[in-house]
Protein backbone atom coordinates (compact mmCIF):
# COMPACT_ATOMS: atom_id res chain seq x y z
CA UNK A 1 0.00 0.00 0.00
CA UNK A 2 1.68 3.51 -1.26
CA UNK A 3 4.93 1.44 -0.78
CA UNK A 4 4.10 1.15 3.31
CA UNK A 5 6.07 -1.73 4.99
CA UNK A 6 3.87 -3.83 6.54
CA UNK A 7 3.79 -2.77 10.22
CA UNK A 8 2.87 0.81 8.92
CA UNK A 9 0.11 -1.23 6.99
CA UNK A 10 -1.05 -2.96 9.87
CA UNK A 11 -1.34 -0.23 11.79
CA UNK A 12 -3.02 1.97 9.96
CA UNK A 13 -5.57 -0.42 9.26
CA UNK A 14 -6.39 -0.92 12.73
CA UNK A 15 -6.87 2.89 13.32
CA UNK A 16 -9.40 2.31 10.25
CA UNK A 17 -11.38 -0.37 12.01
CA UNK A 18 -10.63 1.48 15.42
CA UNK A 19 -12.53 4.43 13.71
CA UNK A 20 -15.45 2.32 12.69
CA UNK A 21 -15.79 0.42 15.53
CA UNK A 22 -16.29 3.38 17.85
CA UNK A 23 -18.56 5.26 15.20
CA UNK A 24 -20.65 2.37 15.69
CA UNK A 25 -20.52 2.16 19.30
CA UNK A 26 -21.69 6.04 19.78
CA UNK A 27 -24.27 5.38 17.30
CA UNK A 28 -25.50 2.49 19.14
CA UNK A 29 -25.53 4.50 22.42
CA UNK A 30 -28.01 7.01 21.20
CA UNK A 31 -30.05 4.36 19.86
CA UNK A 32 -30.13 2.84 23.07
CA UNK A 33 -30.99 5.67 24.94
CA UNK A 34 -34.48 5.92 23.52
CA UNK A 35 -37.77 5.92 25.47
CA UNK A 36 -38.41 2.07 25.82
CA UNK A 37 -41.95 3.15 27.34
CA UNK A 38 -42.84 4.29 23.73
CA UNK A 39 -43.00 1.90 20.85
CA UNK A 40 -42.21 4.59 18.17
CA UNK A 41 -38.70 4.70 16.80
CA UNK A 42 -36.02 7.72 16.66
CA UNK A 43 -36.04 9.54 13.81
CA UNK A 44 -33.67 8.99 10.80
CA UNK A 45 -29.97 10.54 10.99
CA UNK A 46 -26.51 9.59 11.79
CA UNK A 47 -25.13 10.72 15.48
CA UNK A 48 -21.39 11.48 13.48
CA UNK A 49 -18.71 11.12 15.36
CA UNK A 50 -17.54 10.02 19.05
CA UNK A 51 -17.91 13.17 21.44
CA UNK A 52 -17.96 15.65 18.20
CA UNK A 53 -20.62 13.98 16.47
CA UNK A 54 -22.02 15.86 13.64
CA UNK A 55 -20.94 19.63 14.81
CA UNK A 56 -17.92 20.27 12.45
CA UNK A 57 -19.91 19.25 9.03
CA UNK A 58 -22.47 21.82 10.64
CA UNK A 59 -19.55 24.87 11.10
CA UNK A 60 -18.20 23.83 7.59
CA UNK A 61 -21.26 23.69 5.64
CA UNK A 62 -23.93 25.88 7.05
CA UNK A 63 -27.21 25.96 5.68
CA UNK A 64 -26.21 23.14 3.15
CA UNK A 65 -26.14 20.71 6.31
CA UNK A 66 -29.31 20.74 7.02
CA UNK A 67 -30.37 21.12 3.58
CA UNK A 68 -29.13 18.22 2.33
CA UNK A 69 -29.97 15.74 5.39
CA UNK A 70 -33.29 17.02 5.18
CA UNK A 71 -33.87 15.68 1.67
CA UNK A 72 -31.87 12.41 2.94
CA UNK A 73 -33.91 11.57 5.85
CA UNK A 74 -36.81 14.18 5.54
CA UNK A 75 -38.22 17.17 7.76
CA UNK A 76 -37.68 15.43 11.11
CA UNK A 77 -33.73 13.48 11.41
CA UNK A 78 -31.58 13.10 14.31
CA UNK A 79 -28.05 14.69 14.87
CA UNK A 80 -25.60 15.60 17.85
CA UNK A 81 -24.32 19.12 17.70
CA UNK A 82 -22.40 21.04 20.10
CA UNK A 83 -21.83 17.71 22.62
CA UNK A 84 -26.18 17.16 22.56
CA UNK A 85 -28.58 14.99 20.86
CA UNK A 86 -30.65 17.08 18.45
CA UNK A 87 -33.64 16.81 16.51
CA UNK A 88 -33.85 19.10 13.24
CA UNK A 89 -37.55 19.80 12.50
CA UNK A 90 -39.45 21.27 9.27
CA UNK A 91 -42.82 22.00 8.60
CA UNK A 92 -45.84 23.55 9.90
CA UNK A 93 -47.44 20.56 11.26
CA UNK A 94 -44.49 19.59 13.36
CA UNK A 95 -43.30 23.25 14.43
CA UNK A 96 -47.10 23.91 15.30
CA UNK A 97 -46.98 21.14 17.86
CA UNK A 98 -43.25 22.49 19.58
CA UNK A 99 -44.32 26.30 19.42
CA UNK A 100 -47.74 25.45 21.10
CA UNK A 101 -46.00 22.62 23.37
CA UNK A 102 -44.20 25.43 25.98
CA UNK A 103 -44.06 24.59 28.88
CA UNK A 104 -45.90 21.10 28.53
CA UNK A 105 -43.80 19.30 25.77
CA UNK A 106 -40.81 21.75 25.69
CA UNK A 107 -38.99 24.07 27.36
CA UNK A 108 -36.65 26.83 26.07
CA UNK A 109 -32.99 26.09 25.55
CA UNK A 110 -30.23 28.91 24.95
CA UNK A 111 -26.42 28.54 24.91
CA UNK A 112 -24.74 29.15 28.79
CA UNK A 113 -22.88 32.09 26.45
CA UNK A 114 -26.17 34.07 25.99
CA UNK A 115 -26.93 33.18 29.60
CA UNK A 116 -24.43 34.73 30.91
CA UNK A 117 -24.19 37.65 28.71
CA UNK A 118 -28.17 38.83 29.44
CA UNK A 119 -27.94 37.82 33.00
CA UNK A 120 -30.54 35.53 34.91
CA UNK A 121 -33.73 38.13 34.87
CA UNK A 122 -34.47 38.02 31.22
CA UNK A 123 -37.52 36.81 29.17
CA UNK A 124 -35.78 34.70 26.97
CA UNK A 125 -34.19 32.44 30.01
CA UNK A 126 -37.39 32.47 32.19
CA UNK A 127 -39.40 29.29 32.04
CA UNK A 128 -43.32 28.59 33.39
CA UNK A 129 -45.04 31.27 35.65
CA UNK A 130 -42.18 33.37 35.64
CA UNK A 131 -42.13 33.91 32.06
CA UNK A 132 -45.79 34.54 31.66
CA UNK A 133 -45.62 37.30 34.49
CA UNK A 134 -42.55 39.07 32.66
CA UNK A 135 -44.27 38.39 29.27
CA UNK A 136 -47.13 40.22 30.15
CA UNK A 137 -44.49 43.22 31.47
CA UNK A 138 -42.89 43.70 28.41
CA UNK A 139 -45.73 43.75 26.54
CA UNK A 140 -47.02 47.37 27.36
CA UNK A 141 -43.34 47.96 26.08
CA UNK A 142 -44.77 47.04 22.60
CA UNK A 143 -48.26 48.29 23.19
CA UNK A 144 -50.11 50.44 20.52
CA UNK A 145 -49.94 53.49 23.07
CA UNK A 146 -45.73 53.11 23.21
CA UNK A 147 -45.66 52.43 19.64
CA UNK A 148 -47.50 55.82 18.54
CA UNK A 149 -44.90 57.13 21.06
CA UNK A 150 -41.92 56.08 19.47
CA UNK A 151 -43.52 56.48 15.93
CA UNK A 152 -41.70 59.77 15.77
CA UNK A 153 -38.29 59.14 17.28
CA UNK A 154 -37.90 56.25 14.72
CA UNK A 155 -38.92 58.77 12.18
CA UNK A 156 -36.31 61.40 13.16
CA UNK A 157 -33.45 58.84 12.87
CA UNK A 158 -32.94 59.21 17.23
CA UNK A 159 -29.98 56.50 17.90
CA UNK A 160 -29.79 55.99 22.22
CA UNK A 161 -28.31 52.63 21.99
CA UNK A 162 -24.64 53.49 23.10
CA UNK A 163 -26.06 55.83 25.52
CA UNK A 164 -27.92 53.24 27.28
CA UNK A 165 -25.16 51.05 26.91
CA UNK A 166 -22.75 53.61 29.05
CA UNK A 167 -25.21 55.21 31.06
CA UNK A 168 -27.93 52.47 31.92
CA UNK A 169 -27.67 52.40 35.77
CA UNK A 170 -27.97 56.57 35.52
CA UNK A 171 -30.69 56.21 33.63
CA UNK A 172 -32.68 53.93 35.36
CA UNK A 173 -32.03 55.75 38.85
CA UNK A 174 -33.59 58.79 36.95
CA UNK A 175 -36.44 56.83 36.00
CA UNK A 176 -36.97 55.20 39.63
CA UNK A 177 -36.90 58.68 41.15
CA UNK A 178 -39.10 61.02 38.46
CA UNK A 179 -42.27 62.33 39.65
CA UNK A 180 -44.78 61.80 36.89
CA UNK A 181 -44.92 57.56 37.20
CA UNK A 182 -47.85 58.27 34.09
CA UNK A 183 -45.26 59.71 31.78
CA UNK A 184 -44.44 57.17 29.13
CA UNK A 185 -41.19 58.44 27.36
CA UNK A 186 -39.38 55.43 26.48
CA UNK A 187 -39.30 51.30 26.64
CA UNK A 188 -37.70 51.75 30.27
CA UNK A 189 -40.44 53.73 30.87
CA UNK A 190 -43.00 50.99 30.15
CA UNK A 191 -40.63 48.84 31.94
CA UNK A 192 -41.08 50.21 35.16
CA UNK A 193 -44.72 51.33 35.55
CA UNK A 194 -46.46 47.64 33.69
CA UNK A 195 -44.43 45.86 36.74
CA UNK A 196 -45.71 48.13 39.19
CA UNK A 197 -49.03 47.27 37.24
CA UNK A 198 -48.46 43.93 37.69
CA UNK A 199 -47.76 44.19 41.48
CA UNK A 200 -44.34 43.60 41.13
CA UNK A 201 -41.05 45.97 42.03
CA UNK A 202 -38.06 45.59 39.33
CA UNK A 203 -34.41 45.50 41.26
CA UNK A 204 -31.90 47.29 39.08
CA UNK A 205 -30.27 44.53 37.72
CA UNK A 206 -33.77 42.88 36.81
CA UNK A 207 -34.20 46.62 34.87
CA UNK A 208 -30.78 46.57 32.89
CA UNK A 209 -31.45 42.88 31.95
CA UNK A 210 -34.37 43.52 30.35
CA UNK A 211 -33.28 46.74 29.00
CA UNK A 212 -30.10 44.86 27.65
CA UNK A 213 -32.54 42.07 26.24
CA UNK A 214 -34.65 44.27 24.04
CA UNK A 215 -31.00 45.77 22.78
CA UNK A 216 -30.11 42.07 22.10
CA UNK A 217 -32.96 40.64 20.94
CA UNK A 218 -34.66 43.86 18.98
CA UNK A 219 -31.47 45.97 17.69
CA UNK A 220 -29.92 43.01 16.20
CA UNK A 221 -32.70 41.71 14.59
CA UNK A 222 -34.24 44.03 12.92
CA UNK A 223 -30.94 45.24 11.50
CA UNK A 224 -30.63 42.43 10.01
CA UNK A 225 -34.20 42.04 8.41
CA UNK A 226 -33.56 46.39 7.31
CA UNK A 227 -30.42 44.82 5.31
CA UNK A 228 -32.76 42.18 3.83
CA UNK A 229 -35.44 44.51 2.72
CA UNK A 230 -32.93 47.07 0.91
CA UNK A 231 -30.88 43.92 -0.37
CA UNK A 232 -34.42 42.19 -1.95
CA UNK A 233 -35.71 45.78 -2.84
CA UNK A 234 -32.35 46.39 -5.05
CA UNK A 235 -33.00 42.97 -7.05
CA UNK A 236 -36.59 43.30 -7.84
CA UNK A 237 -36.94 47.04 -8.67
CA UNK A 238 -41.15 46.62 -10.02
CA UNK A 239 -41.25 46.07 -6.36
CA UNK A 240 -40.15 49.48 -5.78
CA UNK A 241 -42.54 51.19 -8.27
CA UNK A 242 -45.28 49.38 -6.85
CA UNK A 243 -44.51 51.14 -3.56
CA UNK A 244 -44.28 54.52 -4.94
CA UNK A 245 -47.89 54.37 -6.80
CA UNK A 246 -49.52 53.20 -3.46
CA UNK A 247 -47.93 56.18 -1.36
CA UNK A 248 -48.84 58.15 -4.44
CA UNK A 249 -52.37 56.68 -4.09
CA UNK A 250 -52.37 57.99 -0.58
CA UNK A 251 -51.26 61.20 -0.62
CA UNK A 252 -48.01 60.81 0.85
CA UNK A 253 -45.93 61.69 -2.17
CA UNK A 254 -47.24 63.12 -5.32
CA UNK A 255 -45.81 62.23 -9.03
CA UNK A 256 -44.04 65.00 -10.93
CA UNK A 257 -45.15 64.91 -14.48
CA UNK A 258 -42.21 66.42 -16.26
CA UNK A 259 -38.12 66.03 -15.66
CA UNK A 260 -36.86 69.19 -14.02
CA UNK A 261 -34.47 71.21 -16.30
CA UNK A 262 -31.28 69.67 -17.15
CA UNK A 263 -30.10 65.96 -16.89
CA UNK A 264 -32.43 63.24 -15.05
CA UNK A 265 -31.23 62.63 -11.42
CA UNK A 266 -31.38 58.59 -11.89
CA UNK A 267 -28.61 58.18 -14.23
CA UNK A 268 -24.81 57.95 -13.75
CA UNK A 269 -21.06 58.08 -15.44
CA UNK A 270 -19.39 55.02 -15.09
CA UNK A 271 -16.99 57.39 -14.34
CA UNK A 272 -18.40 58.98 -11.39
CA UNK A 273 -19.68 55.33 -10.27
CA UNK A 274 -16.29 54.28 -10.21
CA UNK A 275 -15.11 57.20 -8.20
CA UNK A 276 -17.99 57.58 -5.61
CA UNK A 277 -17.13 55.94 -2.79
CA UNK A 278 -20.52 54.32 -0.67
CA UNK A 279 -22.60 56.95 1.28
CA UNK A 280 -24.27 54.26 3.40
CA UNK A 281 -22.20 51.16 3.40
CA UNK A 282 -24.79 48.75 4.75
CA UNK A 283 -24.35 45.80 7.12
CA UNK A 284 -20.44 45.15 7.68
CA UNK A 285 -20.17 43.34 10.81
CA UNK A 286 -21.92 45.14 13.68
CA UNK A 287 -20.37 42.72 16.12
CA UNK A 288 -17.20 44.62 15.22
CA UNK A 289 -17.32 48.43 15.95
CA UNK A 290 -13.29 48.83 14.59
CA UNK A 291 -14.91 47.20 11.20
CA UNK A 292 -18.68 48.98 10.98
CA UNK A 293 -19.02 51.84 8.34
CA UNK A 294 -19.93 55.24 9.81
CA UNK A 295 -23.63 55.81 8.54
CA UNK A 296 -25.75 58.94 9.33
CA UNK A 297 -24.77 60.68 12.52
CA UNK A 298 -28.45 62.28 14.29
CA UNK A 299 -27.73 65.17 12.79
CA UNK A 300 -27.62 64.41 9.45
CA UNK A 301 -30.09 61.46 9.51
CA UNK A 302 -32.97 64.39 9.39
CA UNK A 303 -31.60 65.31 5.87
CA UNK A 304 -31.33 61.99 4.54
CA UNK A 305 -33.45 63.24 1.84
CA UNK A 306 -30.75 65.76 0.21
CA UNK A 307 -27.66 63.92 0.17
CA UNK A 308 -24.69 65.21 -2.16
CA UNK A 309 -25.38 64.99 -5.84
CA UNK A 310 -23.77 62.67 -7.64
CA UNK A 311 -22.23 63.43 -11.29
CA UNK A 312 -24.67 63.08 -14.08
CA UNK A 313 -24.80 61.56 -17.23
CA UNK A 314 -25.27 64.93 -19.81
CA UNK A 315 -28.33 65.13 -22.02
CA UNK A 316 -30.05 62.20 -20.95
CA UNK A 317 -33.26 61.57 -21.06
CA UNK A 318 -35.79 61.18 -18.44
CA UNK A 319 -36.28 57.17 -16.79
CA UNK A 320 -39.59 58.41 -15.62
CA UNK A 321 -41.57 60.42 -13.10
CA UNK A 322 -40.01 61.20 -9.74
CA UNK A 323 -41.51 61.61 -6.31
CA UNK A 324 -40.86 64.64 -4.28
CA UNK A 325 -42.32 66.00 -0.95
CA UNK A 326 -45.67 68.73 -1.29
CA UNK A 327 -45.15 71.75 -0.13
CA UNK A 328 -45.73 72.16 3.29
CA UNK A 329 -44.63 68.78 4.92
CA UNK A 330 -41.76 67.99 7.05
CA UNK A 331 -39.16 65.64 5.34
CA UNK A 332 -40.43 63.06 5.27
CA UNK A 333 -43.82 63.55 5.96
CA UNK A 334 -45.49 62.10 9.33
CA UNK A 335 -47.03 59.30 9.11
CA UNK A 336 -49.29 57.89 11.96
CA UNK A 337 -49.66 53.98 12.47
CA UNK A 338 -53.25 54.44 11.01
CA UNK A 339 -51.83 55.39 7.44
CA UNK A 340 -48.92 52.53 8.00
CA UNK A 341 -51.91 50.07 8.40
CA UNK A 342 -53.74 51.06 5.21
CA UNK A 343 -50.87 50.69 3.37
CA UNK A 344 -51.43 47.12 1.88
CA UNK A 345 -48.89 46.51 -0.44
CA UNK A 346 -45.89 47.49 1.05
CA UNK A 347 -47.03 45.12 4.13
CA UNK A 348 -47.21 42.45 1.63
CA UNK A 349 -43.21 42.98 1.02
CA UNK A 350 -42.45 43.32 4.44
CA UNK A 351 -44.03 40.10 4.74
CA UNK A 352 -42.02 38.58 1.67
CA UNK A 353 -38.77 39.97 3.20
CA UNK A 354 -39.27 38.33 6.53
CA UNK A 355 -40.35 34.94 4.90
CA UNK A 356 -37.46 34.96 2.18
CA UNK A 357 -34.49 36.03 4.82
CA UNK A 358 -36.08 35.80 8.42
CA UNK A 359 -33.81 36.89 10.67
CA UNK A 360 -33.91 34.20 13.04
CA UNK A 361 -33.09 30.95 10.83
CA UNK A 362 -34.88 29.07 14.00
CA UNK A 363 -35.00 27.80 17.62
CA UNK A 364 -34.01 25.79 20.27
CA UNK A 365 -35.88 23.20 23.19
CA UNK A 366 -35.50 20.73 25.29
CA UNK A 367 -37.56 18.11 25.16
CA UNK A 368 -39.67 17.72 28.76
CA UNK A 369 -41.33 14.82 28.19
CA UNK A 370 -41.50 12.19 25.21
CA UNK A 371 -43.73 12.94 22.43
CA UNK A 372 -44.55 11.79 18.98
CA UNK A 373 -43.84 14.32 16.28
CA UNK A 374 -44.39 13.08 12.20
CA UNK A 375 -44.13 9.21 13.75
CA UNK A 376 -41.25 9.16 15.44
CA UNK A 377 -40.35 9.14 19.37
CA UNK A 378 -38.74 12.67 20.77
CA UNK A 379 -36.89 11.38 23.78
CA UNK A 380 -37.08 13.50 27.18
CA UNK A 381 -33.64 15.75 27.29
CA UNK A 382 -33.01 15.50 23.91
CA UNK A 383 -32.79 19.43 21.92
CA UNK A 384 -35.20 19.90 19.07
CA UNK A 385 -34.33 23.10 16.70
CA UNK A 386 -36.70 23.90 14.78
CA UNK A 387 -36.20 25.51 11.09
CA UNK A 388 -37.96 29.08 10.62
CA UNK A 389 -36.10 29.40 7.24
CA UNK A 390 -36.08 25.34 5.87
CA UNK A 391 -40.54 25.48 6.71
CA UNK A 392 -40.67 28.83 4.57
CA UNK A 393 -39.00 27.37 1.77
CA UNK A 394 -40.86 24.45 1.25
CA UNK A 395 -44.16 25.75 2.05
CA UNK A 396 -46.62 24.28 -0.58
CA UNK A 397 -49.51 26.76 0.13
CA UNK A 398 -48.46 29.05 -2.07
CA UNK A 399 -49.60 30.29 -5.50
CA UNK A 400 -45.85 31.03 -7.01
CA UNK A 401 -43.03 28.76 -5.82
CA UNK A 402 -41.37 29.28 -2.67
CA UNK A 403 -38.15 30.28 -3.67
CA UNK A 404 -39.39 33.50 -5.51
CA UNK A 405 -40.10 36.97 -4.59
CA UNK A 406 -43.56 37.66 -4.46
CA UNK A 407 -45.14 40.27 -2.02
CA UNK A 408 -48.67 39.56 -3.98
CA UNK A 409 -48.83 35.62 -2.58
CA UNK A 410 -49.85 37.92 0.97
CA UNK A 411 -52.39 40.12 -0.81
CA UNK A 412 -55.89 39.70 -0.20
CA UNK A 413 -56.83 37.46 -3.00
CA UNK A 414 -54.62 34.62 -2.26
CA UNK A 415 -55.97 33.80 1.70
CA UNK A 416 -54.19 30.30 1.80
CA UNK A 417 -51.44 32.73 2.69
CA UNK A 418 -52.64 33.09 5.93
CA UNK A 419 -51.91 29.24 7.38
CA UNK A 420 -50.57 30.07 10.75
CA UNK A 421 -47.51 28.18 10.57
CA UNK A 422 -46.40 28.12 7.38
CA UNK A 423 -45.20 31.53 8.12
CA UNK A 424 -43.25 32.13 11.44
CA UNK A 425 -40.63 35.15 11.15
CA UNK A 426 -41.61 35.92 14.44
CA UNK A 427 -42.16 32.30 16.20
CA UNK A 428 -45.26 31.58 17.76
CA UNK A 429 -47.07 30.20 20.58
CA UNK A 430 -46.00 31.61 24.14
CA UNK A 431 -42.72 32.57 23.26
CA UNK A 432 -43.92 34.76 19.82
CA UNK A 433 -42.16 38.12 19.26
CA UNK A 434 -43.82 40.08 21.37
CA UNK A 435 -42.00 43.00 19.41
CA UNK A 436 -43.34 42.23 15.72
CA UNK A 437 -45.53 44.91 15.26
CA UNK A 438 -42.32 47.65 16.36
CA UNK A 439 -40.67 45.46 13.98
CA UNK A 440 -42.50 45.69 10.72
CA UNK A 441 -43.59 49.29 11.44
CA UNK A 442 -39.68 50.11 11.20
CA UNK A 443 -39.21 48.36 8.07
CA UNK A 444 -41.75 50.07 6.65
CA UNK A 445 -40.85 53.29 7.64
CA UNK A 446 -37.42 52.79 6.13
CA UNK A 447 -38.98 51.28 2.73
CA UNK A 448 -40.81 54.40 2.70
CA UNK A 449 -37.88 56.95 3.48
CA UNK A 450 -35.67 54.86 0.66
CA UNK A 451 -38.26 54.64 -2.00
CA UNK A 452 -39.05 58.21 -1.98
CA UNK A 453 -35.99 60.13 -1.49
CA UNK A 454 -33.26 57.20 -3.27
CA UNK A 455 -32.07 55.24 -5.49
CA UNK A 456 -29.50 52.52 -4.87
CA UNK A 457 -27.23 50.20 -6.42
CA UNK A 458 -24.01 47.42 -5.63
CA UNK A 459 -21.16 49.12 -4.78
CA UNK A 460 -19.45 46.19 -5.56
CA UNK A 461 -19.17 43.63 -8.73
CA UNK A 462 -22.03 40.99 -6.83
CA UNK A 463 -24.35 40.45 -4.82
CA UNK A 464 -22.95 39.52 -1.21
CA UNK A 465 -23.29 36.01 0.02
CA UNK A 466 -26.14 35.65 3.18
CA UNK A 467 -24.90 33.82 6.16
CA UNK A 468 -28.05 33.09 8.65
CA UNK A 469 -26.12 32.58 12.28
CA UNK A 470 -26.19 33.46 14.39
CA UNK A 471 -29.19 36.35 12.66
CA UNK A 472 -29.00 36.44 8.89
CA UNK A 473 -26.13 39.00 7.61
CA UNK A 474 -24.22 39.60 4.60
CA UNK A 475 -20.37 37.63 5.10
CA UNK A 476 -16.93 39.67 4.05
CA UNK A 477 -17.77 43.17 3.46
CA UNK A 478 -21.28 43.03 4.02
CA UNK A 479 -23.95 44.84 1.43
CA UNK A 480 -22.07 47.92 0.18
CA UNK A 481 -24.03 50.36 -1.99
CA UNK A 482 -24.34 53.70 -3.50
CA UNK A 483 -27.16 55.95 -2.52
CA UNK A 484 -28.37 58.68 -4.64
CA UNK A 485 -31.15 61.30 -4.26
CA UNK A 486 -33.77 60.93 -6.97
CA UNK A 487 -34.06 64.96 -6.97
CA UNK A 488 -32.69 67.90 -4.22
CA UNK A 489 -35.33 68.16 -1.80
CA UNK A 490 -36.09 71.26 -0.40
CA UNK A 491 -36.47 70.74 3.05
CA UNK A 492 -32.09 70.28 3.32
CA UNK A 493 -31.58 73.41 3.24
CA UNK A 494 -34.09 74.12 6.09
CA UNK A 495 -32.69 71.46 8.46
Amino acid sequence: MLGLPWPAVAVLAALVLLGVLCRHLWALRWSLSRDHSSALPLPEGSMGWPFFGETLHWLLQGSRFHSSRRKKYGNVFKTHLLGRPVVRVTGADNIRKILLGEHTLVSTQWPQSTQIILGSHTLLGSVGDLHRQRRKILARVFSRAALESYLPRIQKGIKARNMLHEFMENAIREKLQGNNPKDHNDALDFIINSAKEHGKEFTMQELKESAIELIFAAFFTTASASTSLILLLLKHPSVIEKIRQELMSHELYEQREHCPEGPCPDTLTSQSRDSEKPLYPMAKDTHKKDRQPSGPTEESSSQLCAPPEPTLLQNSPCAGPHLWVPSGESCPSDISLEKLNHLRYLDCVIKEVLRVLPPVSGGYRTALQTFELDGYQIPKGWSVMYSIRDTHETATIYQSPPGSFDPDRFSATQTEATGRFHYIPFGGGARGCIGKELAQAILKLLAIELVSTARWELATPGYPAMQTVPIVHPINDGLQLYFHPLQPSRCGSEA
